[in-house]
């Protein structure tokens, strides 16, 4: 049965695992919704064959262990830098492995495929993806070879990787994308599917917290140890980094910034307009298509009639035009609008003049005088615009030479001393700027600012420039020192550790007293009544209930137990863990009302287009598998799962 919740169960990494790699290097690249929103590119020519066997294999192209591994490693740590406190036990939990690797097969079926039907994509078609990307264009939104080049030498990418990866991503979508197109469902389908929505339910839901039944006794040395190897992952601490960074900001340059009176004159002569004897006006405007129409209006206006009674008689409206010099009424109606406008006076009638859009009447609603102004005058203003116009350029002069420095081979330290910059240093922090080693730091606004840029850098890249605020403050960046993800050692959380412990056996008892409460509310007990059992204080029940639609709104996830009552049939009882060994939840189902989306024709409608995405959906999975099928795709889930345990090793973790 499809179901309307379906993107509620979609890829939980399907925004890093489309071009994986170019989303490590920041690229703004929409891979499109083809392959199930799996458009990466995969396959040996990326990096290269490697040994460890075959991952698949679609025809006579093949995915080997290598190129599985090393891009299922990109894709973690581009999800580890969204959250830090991810590592490769969950990542590989979360199904984010498979993920990848069906992603990655897809991609190598739909490719071969696409050349067997003598499909292509041209060189213009990558070139104008690549151009199109934010991250290789300059400041004037231009594509700039000099920083595509720099980027992917920096990234260890090739020109010929990156554009085999945007053609076989192109490819898909051109194969896999049109399967999808133009799908509708009937009504008669879509309705039943819009009535659950106005389904309601009613139940019971009992908390058996974990806490209520863990040990008093304290665990022994034996029990602590087991515990902790058994949830190292649950306990690491993310990676964590001390950095160096020294400020450059436009204060450094006030001194050099100040302007001369030279300049000061220089920049009032040749901005003499702004500063002369100026005069505005505010203007009405009606503007007819005759110019008989236009004398009526105008002998009706120097009548006694206003303006917006007049242009109501006719059917029209009054523009009012406020702060208009001669100039920009001109530029903006015509010449010849603009000179009957500044010759009448104020509260007088022009016209008809010949506009752009026909006949114009006008009104002089008020006209605004002001004197010249003089050097003297405008000497502060004058002087603050060009000390902040001297101190943008000195301070990007100063930093574009500090970048050559380091481009060059300068050290950090050598950087900072040749160009007398003070040298901070930060504790080691997470990528959050909370300092698990230094107890009550606080992150100044500074630090807050280097983080992300700090987290991104290898740990053994050149000293970076990072904007603090830009054309103002920057900073530049060192990774001084870097503490890989690791738990802790135990006697330094060891009371944390035996907290936890405690909490485990606690919820291993709730679990069973929980089956027990199920099982006597499953045979007709009362709910309150099976929890008395329990010979420690328990949480009073609580009755919920609600309409489907009502979990749905703003998109928010339900909690889960709610959202269980909507998977249960009537009278049934289940339960449910609360997360991190917290305890359990007894649900019980009490009533359903049934919903009827028949006279909610603008419900229908929306789930029609909500149906119709999924159905499309549907419809380009089934075209993969029938390819897969067609070219005889062979998958082997032993390299799979070889490669599962390799990257448990390489990031720390046990097999």
């Amino acid at each position: 049965m499809l179901s309307f919740f379906r993107r509620m169960i979609r890829s939980r990494f399907g925004a890093f695992i489309a071009l994986a790699f170019i989303a490590m290097i920041g690229l703004a690249f929409a891979a499109g919704d083809i392959m199930n929103n799996a458009s990466g590119g995969g396959g040996t020519s990326l990096f290269g064959g490697g040994a460890g066997g075959n991952a698949a294999k679609a025809g006579g192209s093949t995915l080997s262990a290598s190129d599985l591994q090393t891009r299922v490693q990109r894709v973690f740590e581009q999800e580890r830098r969204q959250n830090t406190g991810m590592q490769m036990g969950q990542f590989i939990t979360m199904g984010g492995v498979d993920q990848v690797y069906d992603q990655l097969v897809a991609s190598l079926t739909a490719v071969e495929y696409a050349g067997d039907q003598g499909m292509s994509v041209s060189k213009r078609m990558v070139d104008a993806q690549i151009a199109g990307l934010s991250a290789f264009q300059d400041a004037s939104g231009r594509f700039s070879e000099s920083l595509y080049r720099q980027i992917l030498a920096r990234e260890g990418i090739t020109d010929k990787a990156l554009r085999e990866d945007i053609s076989r991503d192109l490819t898909g979508k051109q194969l896999i994308g049109p399967a999808g197109l133009g799908v509708r469902m009937p009504d008669d389908l879509v309705l039943p599917y819009a009535s659950l929505l106005l389904e309601a339910r009613a139940g019971r839901i009992a908390a058996i917290p974990a806490a209520a039944f863990a040990p008093k006794t304290e665990p022994t040395e034996a029990q602590l140890k087991a515990y902790y190897a058994a949830n190292a992952e649950k306990f690491t601490v993310p990676e964590q980094r001390r950095f160096r960074y020294a400020v450059i900001d436009t204060q450094r340059f006030v001194g050099a910034a100040q302007p001369t009176d030279a300049e000061v004159a220089a920049y009032f002569k040749q901005n003499a307009s702004r500063y002369a004897a100026k005069e505005s006006r505010d203007i009405d405007q009606i503007i007819l298509p005759t110019e008989a129409g236009a004398k009526a209006i105008a002998t009706a206006v120097q009548g006694g009639k206003s303006m917006a009674t007049a242009a109501q008689d006719a059917g029209l409206s009054v523009a009012s035009l406020k702060d208009q010099t001669r100039e920009t009424l001109a530029r903006e109606g015509s010449p010849a609008v603009a000179d009957a406008a500044f010759k009448a006076p104020e509260g007088g009638v022009a016209g008809p003049v010949r506009a752009s859009l026909g006949w114009a009447v006008l009104k002089v609603a008020a006209v605004k005088r002001s004197a010249a102004q003089t050097v003297d005058q405008v000497k502060p203003a004058i002087v603050e615009t060009l000390r902040a116009e001297k101190e943008k350029a000195l301070l990007s002069d100063f930093t574009g030479k500090l970048e050559d420095q380091i481009a060059n081979g300068a050290t950090f330290e050598e950087a900072a001393k040749d160009n007398g910059l003070t040298i901070e240093t930060t504790p080691f922090v997470l990528s959050t700027g909370m300092s698990v080693q230094t107890q009550g730091y606080q992150p100044p606004a500074d630090v807050q600012a280097i983080l992300r840029p700090g987290f991104e850098m290898d740990a053994d890249d050149d000293a970076q420039l990072v904007p603090i605020t830009p054309e103002q403050r920057y900073a530049l960046v060192d990774v001084s020192e870097t503490v890989a993800a690791a738990p802790p050692p135990l006697e330094k959380v060891r009371d944390v550790i035996a907290q936890q412990y405690r909490l485990s056996e606690g919820n291993k008892r709730a679990k069973a007293f929980a089956e027990q409460v199920r099982a006597k509310v499953a045979k007709g007990e009362k709910l309150d009544a099976a929890l008395a059992g329990a010979g420690v204080p328990m949480p009073p029940v609580k009755d919920v209930g609600g309409k489907r639609a009502e979990l749905l709104q703003g998109n928010q996830r339900p909690p889960a137990e709610i959202a269980l009552l909507f998977q249960m049939v009537q009278g049934s009882v289940k339960t449910l863990p609360v997360p991190g060994d917290q305890g359990w939840f007894v649900v019980q189902l009490v009533g359903i009302q049934p919903g009827d989306a028949g006279g909610s024709p603008e419900l229908v409608q929306r789930v029609k287009a909500e149906l119709s995405n999924v159905v499309g959906g549907e419809y380009t999975d089934q075209f993969e598998r029938a390819i897969e099928k067609q070219l005889g795709v062979q998958r082997n889930a032993a390299v799979v799962t070889r490669v599962k345990q390799e990257l448990r090793k390489a990031n720390g973790g046990a097999q």
